[in-house]
């Protein structure tokens, strides 16, 4: 069983970090990190995650489903995604046990919006032995897809209403399997 991140364009060392942590360690690199979310998603910076009693920045964001689905995804809705994106493929099995592991199930019914608290309901925690990746890309995130790519916006979240894996810890990638997403296996 894999989780999947995807692979930065500045790294430094071999474990990924939260993003609360980065800003202490290096504010350089976490304004570079946060690029993605301005101008209109920063309040995701403060979005509260039940259970785990932390901010979303205090958790490291990994897909439990294979990329080449989230690229065979948006070419079934029409985008024409880059060829090349890179991804650590993760086991599971190396996440360290003093990790806090949770499913966001990221649900359309119950997502209210980027400004608001993720729901409790939303969130489950795992077990690395519970663990199940997914198989296929959720309906919802290839309508959403199709919407954004006929009201001719080149530019949106490419896992919206993907179920992500949050961990509160450090990964260590030192070992980890770098994939394309394009590429052929699946």
């Amino acid at each position: 069983m894999f989780i999947y991140h995807a692979v930065p364009k500045q790294m430094i060392g071999t474990k990924l970090e939260t993003l609360n942590e980065i800003k202490k360690t290096n504010p350089e690199l976490y304004e570079l990190y946060i690029d993605k979310y301005k101008p209109n998603r920063l309040s995701l910076l403060e979005r509260r995650i039940p259970k785990l009693d932390c901010l979303w920045n205090d958790v490291i964001h990994f897909l439990p489903i294979h990329p080449k689905l989230v690229y065979n995804g948006l070419i079934e809705a029409g985008a024409k995604p880059g060829v090349h994106r890179l991804f650590y493929k993760i086991p599971l099995s190396t996440i360290s046990s003093e990790a806090s592991i949770a499913l966001y199930k990221y649900s359309k019914d119950k997502f209210k919006g980027i400004n608001d608290d993720v729901d409790i309901s939303e969130i489950e925690l795992l077990e690395v032995q519970g663990y199940r990746e997914l198989e296929q890309l959720p309906q919802e995130t290839i309508d959403y897809y199709k919407i954004q790519i006929n009201s001719g916006n080149k530019f949106f979240g490419l896992f919206h209403f993907v179920p992500h894996v949050f961990i509160k810890g450090k990964v260590d990638i030192e070992h980890a399997e770098i994939i394309d997403w394009n590429e052929q296996q699946i």
